[in-house]
């Protein structure tokens, strides 16, 4: 989750307590089981926060990440190691993927086209910017990705681009930036995909459907001072961007892991040979586990792809969808202040959006609780 607000009902129905159910299935059948994740400390949602409140992205960050490691210990769910993507084992590990892809060939310098705010004098990285989406036409689509139909995208490719701060019309401005090389992966991760029929439908064909249009080359540096530093000099201010970053989480959490067992190098047996790696996450995030990760870990070598991705659709509130940024949820340390973890772990279960939305009510979850849990 990233660490700009608590985690509300549809975090938790989309990612968490899926993989805890799965975790504590497994182990209780005997299967070695390691269950990792972390804050996602890095990126414009981060210092837009930090902006609004006057305080740092590293304060930002710090607060919800210790908020979220109380929400997960209420709420039961079993992490072997949680987290964060600000520690220097993550930092560590994040700058050796950047430098393995970079002196294979799969990271390249380029200028791109940066929008630059002449009001603000700064600029507007992701989420700074927002506008209509190429694709779908949804009004509010962010600089990096459309919250509607869930495709990633550059600033450039807004329509009516405008200043999140100030409402202002931005400049685009030339700046020299990394880039991943996308295309060199279609071909692999066709091939890779196309066997995985056993996946849900809605990732196999969204993921299918989206290597067929062709996948396009993406940047994963920005123009701003948070984030994990470019492990070359000259960079100074620019960042290693929060989408390349937060992925590799996963394999620096694993490493934290085994090196809090005493054993530094146990990681491995999670991460090459026969170990089945499995992904929960939100049905936004489909593309960066499916296309962007897998392509990573192809470029760097020797480690596993995901064996599967469970991704869930959207859990909705009275028939809304839940938004951080619209302040429009049921936030989970609110209802653990009142009420016990299993009523709600027993409804979410019940009525887990695995195949297509489901809603969340207030009346359900009285029902549920009254008439079927007691």
């Amino acid at each position: 989750p990233y660490a700009n607000g608590p985690i509300h009902l549809g975090h938790a129905a989309g990612a968490y307590i899926p993989a805890d159910i799965f975790a504590r299935y497994h182990r209780t059948k005997g299967n070695e089981v390691l269950m990792v994740s972390g804050s996602d400390m890095h990126g414009t949602p981060i210092t837009l926060k930090a902006d609004q409140e006057k305080k740092t992205p590293e304060e930002i960050a710090t607060h919800y990440h210790n908020l979220f490691v109380d929400i997960f210990q209420k709420l039961g769910i079993s992490f072997d190691l949680y987290t964060n993507t600000h520690t220097p084992n993550h930092i560590a590990v994040t700058q050796d993927f950047f430098l393995t892809l970079l002196n294979k060939g799969f990271i390249y310098k380029d200028s791109v086209l940066q929008a630059w705010c002449p009001k603000c004098q700064r600029f507007l990285t992701d989420r700074y910017i927002e506008g209509t989406c190429p694709f779908c036409s949804f009004t509010e689509a962010r600089g990096d990705q459309c919250d509607q139909c869930g495709k990633p995208m550059n600033p450039v490719e807004l329509i009516s681009a405008r200043c999140r701060l100030c409402g202002e019309k931005p400049e685009f401005k030339e700046s020299e930036h990394f880039f991943l090389k996308l295309r060199a992966f279609q071909e692999k991760l066709i091939e890779w995909i196309r066997p995985k029929t056993f996946w849900r439908p809605n990732v196999y064909n969204f993921t299918l459907h989206y290597l067929e249009e062709g996948l396009k080359d993406r940047a994963i540096t920005r123009d701003m001072e948070w984030g994990v530093p470019i492990p070359l000099p000259g960079y100074e201010g620019k960042r290693i961007y929060v989408w390349f970053d937060a992925v590799i989480g996963y394999l620096s959490a694993s490493k934290e892991w085994a090196a809090l067992q005493q054993d530094p190098e146990r990681w491995r047996q999670f991460w090459q040979g026969e170990a089945k790696i499995y992904n929960f996450i939100g049905k936004d995030n489909i593309v960066f586990h499916t296309i962007i990760w897998p392509a990573m870990l192809m470029g760097y070598g020797g480690l596993n792809l995901p064996y599967d991705v469970p991704a869930n659709e959207f859990m909705t509130f009275e028939m809304r969808k839940f938004s951080k940024s619209r302040n429009w949820a049921v936030w989970m340390p609110d209802y653990l202040s009142r009420y016990a973890p299993d009523p709600l772990r027993y409804l979410l279960s019940i009525n887990m959006p695995e195949t297509t939305d489901t809603d969340f009510s207030w009346r359900e979850f009285y029902r549920r609780n009254n008439d079927e849990l007691v």
